[in-house]
């Protein structure tokens, strides 16, 4: 195919604006599938992005069209909107020349349309606005169309207004995205140069590398090298990315697709590497590419302690095919062997953890979740602390740093009162507010990522009726008074409960904390004091009473000395047992600690 003929593209837009099902009517309109053999969300071949209708992997698919007598090749790749998946959007567009930007005509310009806009900015791509949900009753299609043209300066003309759902004008932004996006640049006779913008691990084949190739040309038994660790390999098969892949002699500059070459170890063909051949290659990385930092912690341990195998198998093929997982082994005192993982976000901890139960059948519990903490000792020693139960004794600590995330919401100015009440709760600082138009403004704070770990997001949809949306980026380190709050389950420390927070929380987290397991953990023959403590100093407590047994039953009548005596020998039971006796606690205490309200 002719290099001035290839398109190479993506969809970026907030959660929710209809991405997948416009692909839907892209693979459509193009007869890549028949109509009758369509399933919804056809891009999205996990399960679990068909039920919650969300893109977690990045897609990519060949698209044949012709336009004018001209046959032209449109290479789309499909991006997660999620806040949590960033890291793939940004991979997606390091591949691409265009973005067709999404907007939703009944909900408009939101927090994530902002931030993957200015990603796209970032990377030079040029921008299509496309107005998407136009056959909605609700839909603003003049409102929105003004806001894209407030927003990008963007010509009326080039502003595509589409139905995803009916197929209406789809052929008309078939059309744009020949017409206003440009056509790849790269020197055909050049030494190679391909960028990974994403791998997977086939049981029966390998790792498979999707690329672009920026320069050069690669082909069949082509001896390759990976510029990052130096490995080499051959080229066993190379092809472009149909519905299936479709192997081919090889790919030129341009052009988007797979290579096969027997690579074991998806940690050899990391994601943002360069390929280029062994002799005559390339001799400078392709720019702009970072590793996927973790944001969120947690510990992930088998419900029944006999899975522990079955989980390290399981952790180790879900790695293969989730570049951005990082693990190690963990011991836990009250939970056994198991995991600290980090994720990118809470929306990627509960899809990892769904994905255990459903592929694989191996039933998880995940700890409380903590970030990354920088800690400076007296001594002059910096600790970098993910786990709780790593925290160093407070006495030998100088100060504590923890991360603070640039985050911009954008609501209705009905609800800016609400919004700014809960966001002060959070610890978040206010920088500026901007009105996007009459009726919505964008407000940004610097707000600690630990206040919105837990329920942020589900506490700003509550505040604003579903109208808010949120989007984060970490900014910096900052100073910070926090502290571990330990939880004693009948004076043992339950490690595995532990948390940090800030000092001013600590009451109202540690109650919130007791109170749940007090109603979770069942009752004993005797009473069980559950306690939040900072070192040495109880901050809260709750009680699990005692179940009774009544010892005087067969006591009718006689004297009231024999009475007491009964009592007499149940107290000094009683103490004994609570002395010796091991509090049972329950999975679901665990999983119920998760979802306390922490206000």
């Amino acid at each position: 195919m002719k290099q001035e003929n290839i398109r190479n593209f993506c969809i970026i837009a907030h959660i929710d604006h209809g991405k997948s099902t416009l692909a839907d009517r892209l693979l459509e309109e193009t007869h890549v599938i028949d109509k009758n053999k369509m399933v919804a969300q056809i891009l999205d071949d996990m399960d679990l992005e068909r039920e919650k209708g969300i893109t977690i992997k990045s897609h990519a698919i060949r698209l044949p069209y012709s336009y004018q007598g001209e046959d032209y090749v449109l290479n789309l790749i499909d991006t997660p909107g999620h806040v949590d998946f960033s890291y793939e959007v940004s991979r997606s567009l390091a591949s691409c020349e265009g973005a067709l930007l999404l907007v939703d005509a009944a909900q408009g310009i939101e927090a994530q349309t902002m931030s993957n806009m200015y990603l796209a900015m970032e990377n030079d791509l040029e921008i299509v606005p496309v107005v998407n949900k136009i056959d909605l009753p609700q839909a603003d299609i003049e409102g929105t169309e003004h806001d894209l043209m407030e927003l990008l300066g963007a010509d009326p003309e080039h502003i595509q207004k589409v139905s995803g759902k009916t197929g209406l004008n789809v052929d008309l932004l078939l059309e744009g995205i020949v017409k206003y996006i440009p056509a790849p640049k790269g020197k055909i006779d050049a030494p190679p140069q391909a960028l990974i913008f994403d791998s997977y691990f086939d049981k029966y084949r390998g790792v498979i590398v999707l690329v672009r190739i920026f320069d050069g040309s690669l082909k069949k038994g082509d001896q390759i090298k990976l510029m990052s660790n130096d490995k080499e390999f051959s080229i066993e098969e190379i092809g472009y990315l149909g519905l299936k892949q479709i192997p081919t002699g090889g790919l030129t500059s341009g052009e988007v697709g797979y290579i096969i070459a027997n690579i074991k170890d998806i940690g050899d063909a990391r994601v943002g590497d360069t390929i280029t051949l062994v002799k005559g290659g390339c001799t400078e990385h392709l720019p702009g590419f970072q590793e996927p930092k973790p944001m969120v912690y947690s510990g992930i341990f088998p419900i029944n302690g006999e899975d522990y195998e079955d989980l390290v198998e399981a952790m180790g093929k879900l790695k293969l095919n989730d570049a951005s997982l990082v693990y190690e082994k963990e011991n836990s005192l009250a939970l056994g062997y198991g995991f600290r993982c980090g994720f990118l976000g809470m929306l990627h901890l509960e899809i990892v953890k769904e994905r255990f139960l459903r592929e694989y059948d191996l039933p998880i519990i995940a700890t409380t979740p903590s970030v990354k903490f920088v800690i400076k000792m007296k001594s002059g020693e910096e600790r970098i602390v993910y786990n709780p139960v790593d925290f160093p004794d407070p006495t030998f600590i100088d100060y504590i740093e923890e991360p603070i995330m640039d985050t911009e919401i954008i609501v209705p100015t009905d609800y800016i009162g609400s919004i700014m009440k809960l966001a002060q709760d959070r610890r978040g600082v206010q920088r500026d507010m901007q009105y996007i138009d009459p009726k919505r403004v964008a407000l940004h704070y610097e707000m600690p990522l630990i206040e919105i770990i837990f329920d942020f997001y589900d506490k700003l949809k509550t505040v604003s009726r579903g109208y808010a949306s949120l989007d984060y980026a970490f900014k910096k380190y900052q100073r910070s008074n926090v502290a571990k709050i330990d939880i004693l389950v009948n004076g043992e420390k339950v490690d595995a409960l532990s948390f940090i927070c800030h000092e001013d929380k600590a009451y109202s987290w540690g109650k919130a904390v007791t109170e749940t397991l007090s109603e979770e953990i069942p009752r004993h023959l005797f009473k069980i004091a559950i306690q939040a403590s900072i070192g040495a100093k109880i901050i809260a407590r709750s009680t699990v009473n005692a179940m009774r047994k009544d010892v005087l039953a067969k006591c009718y009548g006689g004297d009231i000395s024999r009475k007491r005596k009964l009592l007499e020998k149940q107290k000094k039971g009683k103490k004994k047992m609570k002395e010796i006796g091991s509090v049972n606690v329950p999975q679901e205490a665990f999983l119920a600690v998760l979802k306390a309200n922490r206000e």
